[in-house]
């Protein structure tokens, strides 16, 4: 099966990004294909490089790329959700005058068509998160 994931929550405050990531992790072990993670609403905190949780806990945000890096995976941080959170690649920098990024490089920020693309060619969309 095809999946395409959307989380739209934050990667401490709220559960939903641990469990996006479980699921997607399970799928993956399980032999079936994740699309697109699609990060939405508070969910594009989970790509910032500047994360850094104290060393007993996890880092959801190094997890994710992790992920992404061993199993290819297509990681989009919604445009729209990530300037009003101040998470920045070089082109939003460059077009924002803004003096430095913060997202980590396995993540890419692009719109929400992106999501629609995922729904449209994946079996099923799984939303975590309110």
């Amino acid at each position: 099966m095809k999946f395409a994931i959307q989380v739209n929550e934050g990667p401490y405050q709220h559960q939903a990004a641990d469990s996006a990531y479980f699921f997607a992790k399970a799928a993956l072990e399980k032999g079936h294909e994740i699309f697109r993670v699609f990060f939405y609403h508070d969910g594009v905190n989970n790509s910032t490089r500047l994360t850094t949780p104290p060393q007993d806990d996890r880092n959801v945000v190094a997890r994710w790329a992790e992920l992404a890096e061993q199993h290819d995976l297509d990681m989009v941080v919604c445009v729209a959700a990530a300037q009003r959170r101040g998470v920045v690649d070089e082109g939003e920098a460059q077009r924002n005058g803004k003096d430095a990024t913060n997202i980590d490089p396995r993540f890419r920020i692009s719109g929400l068509g992106q999501l629609v693309e995922a729904a449209i060619q994946s079996d099923r969309l799984v939303v975590f998160g309110d």
